[in-house]
């Protein structure tokens, strides 16, 4: 059985619900981000039960197909943003549409309906979130930054970056508090 879950966005994730569906009892197939097979079949009051547990740890069962989908574009993007360092050839629409094996307006559209917000949106406002976490670990120069996270220049990062946060990545690097944005709440 697939269980699809809410608001998995790392490694961690992974790991916690593998915990999570362990202690719950069930034989761990496999979990990935947004999607956990096990071998078991769950009756509603179990899913019911899993999903107390579920959202107690920030996570939430998903049972409704457009929202799975909403879910699964998610996942595609923070996968392409944290862990493949952006450097697809293709575009956001591409990547997207042939990863869901649907029509990408479509799913925009399901996308936008669901989230109040557009598909590019959403990515960019990820990539600045990725930004930040690059910026307060001051490993990298902002050059480095933009070529990793598929920018045009510095430049435009820059200004993309201001014009989400208000402040330049000098200032937010300079500045006392880093204020970041959880993932789910993007």
């Amino acid at each position: 059985m697939k269980i699809y879950i809410k608001n998995m966005v790392c490694n961690r994730c992974i790991m916690v619900v593998k915990s999570e569906l362990e202690k719950f009892g069930l034989n761990t197939i496999s979990v990935e981000l947004g999607i956990a097979t096990i071998s078991e079949n769950l009756d509603k009051e179990q899913q019911m039960l899993l999903n107390v547990n579920f959202v107690a740890l920030g996570f939430e069962i998903i049972d409704d197909k457009k929202s799975r989908v909403v879910e699964k574009i998610k996942n595609l993007i923070t996968d392409l943003v944290y862990f493949k360092d952006n450097d697809s050839k293709i575009s956001l629409s591409e990547y997207i549409g042939t990863a869901i094996g649907q029509d990408y307006s479509y799913i925009s559209n399901l996308f936008s309906l669901q989230e109040k917000n557009t598909i590019e949106h959403y990515f960019i406002l990820q990539k600045i979130e990725r930004v930040k976490e690059l910026i307060v670990y001051d490993e990298l120069n902002l050059n480095q930054i933009a070529f990793q996270l598929n920018y045009s220049s510095p430049s435009h990062l820059s200004k993309q970056f201001k014009k989400v946060t208000g402040v330049t990545p000098t200032s937010f690097k300079n500045g006392k508090e880093h204020t970041r944005q959880l993932i789910e709440n993007l």
